[in-house]
């Protein structure tokens, strides 16, 4: 697809995701591969993401070990495989520095994603977080570049301190209400677990919409739409219900010697075949 063409795609698929933002409650399921985000489309989701980590188990690599370029690759790959707009789960931008950033980013809003988010973890445990002014000027180049592209790419800003062994919510209002100033769509602070937090975090961003994670059934779509989230995201945690089945009828197979786990599997073959 020509450079012209393709961004005139992005932009219709970022403006229909743009409209998914503005009112209701969406989920965003987050497929691992082409066949899992060709069979989440067919079942009627409105939008997809992809899953840093899911993506990366698939490869036999931790989260953290996927390359920029694989990463692009897969993006480009997913965002073409659907119609429906698609998220990207960009990690921290593959770069520390804003400028790397703004590259970076820039380079994804060419695959076809209709949005993308940025975090604000560092990956060193001993200063788990970017300090404030870095992590807000990593968020300002990131819709820098998106406002470069012209293809009005959703922002989604990430502050991982839940993630990452610093739960403290006042913090992450603090960071939230700093990126949607900077330029962000949608705040997002992944394994907020309580319906106190999430209410918390809605209240303070809005009017900008909030994306919840939900990795564990602690909320439900119709609650989460009561108290104003705007959009649900599972992280890789299909990718690992997938692996949890597998890895059951593979045990069943390695210590028993059984095919037990070989009953009432379903017709993927017919779910992926042509219309």
């Amino acid at each position: 697809m020509e450079g012209d063409e393709q961004q005139a795609l992005t932009a219709t698929k970022a403006a229909a995701f743009h409209r998914l933002h503005a009112a209701g409650i969406f989920v965003m399921p987050n497929p691992w591969d082409l066949g899992s985000a060709v069979t989440l489309e067919r079942m009627g989701f409105p939008a997809l993401a992809t899953t840093s980590a899911g993506f990366a188990w698939s490869m036999g690599l931790s989260d953290a070990a996927v390359a920029l370029e694989d990463a692009l690759a897969h993006l480009r790959a997913i965002a073409g495989a659907v119609a429906v707009p698609v998220n990207a789960d960009f990690q921290g931008g593959f770069a520390v520095d804003p400028e790397g950033v703004r590259t970076n980013v820039l380079a994804a809003t060419a695959t076809g994603v209709a949005g993308l988010s940025i975090e604000d973890s560092t990956g060193d445990p001993g200063r788990p977080l970017h300090d404030m002014a870095l992590a807000v000027d990593r968020v300002a180049a990131a819709r820098a570049a998106i406002d470069a592209s012209g293809t009005g790419v959703v922002l989604t800003a990430r502050s991982e301190g839940f993630v990452v062994g610093r739960p403290d919510l006042d913090e992450t209002i603090r960071r939230l209400r700093a990126y949607a100033d900077a330029g962000a769509d949608c705040l997002y602070a992944p394994r907020i677990g309580t319906l106190a937090e999430v209410v918390a975090i809605v209240d303070a961003v809005a009017p900008k919409p909030v994306n919840l994670l939900v990795n564990a059934p602690f909320i439900t779509v119709a609650e989460a739409a009561s108290i104003g989230v705007r959009r649900i995201s599972v992280g890789g945690t299909l990718a690992r219900a997938a692996w949890a089945g597998w890895l059951g009828v593979a045990d069943e197979i390695a210590t028993a010697g059984t095919f037990g786990g070989f009953q009432r599997l379903p017709d993927v073959e017919g779910m992926l075949s042509a219309d």
